[in-house]
């Protein structure tokens, strides 16, 4: 088994653990909307969580690679670097998009759930 499938068996024993407390409740909630309202919370944070690890880790791969390929050829240097730019610009723009998803998530919810 390769790292990454330890991790990740990691990731979602972690994962189970913590939620066994949330089932764990019994069904005499009289409120659901603040229930829903807690879920949209959680869901907005694992959202932006999630958009910022993955673009972490391809900023990360994306300036590497280029780096590889300038070393490798010094003449291209200028083409590798716009394209490493452009490829960065176009990784953070899908990050601030995942951030304005899971806002809309947290206040489309509260209007909707909180009296």
């Amino acid at each position: 088994m390769t790292k990454k499938f330890k991790t990740l068996g990691l990731l979602v024993f972690l994962l189970v653990i913590a939620s066994v407390p949330m089932f764990a409740q019994t069904e005499d909630v009289t409120d659901n909307r603040a229930t829903l309202y807690m879920w949209a919370l959680i869901v907005g944070g694992a959202v932006i969580a999630i958009a910022s690890a993955a673009g972490a880790y391809a900023q990360s791969k994306a300036i590497s690679t280029a780096l590889d390929g300038i070393s490798r050829n010094p003449g291209a240097a200028p083409h590798i670097r716009f394209l490493a730019i452009f490829g960065l610009v176009l990784i953070e723009t899908l990050v601030i998009y995942a951030l304005l998803i899971s806002i809309m998530i947290i206040m489309i919810n509260w209007g909707n759930y909180v009296n």
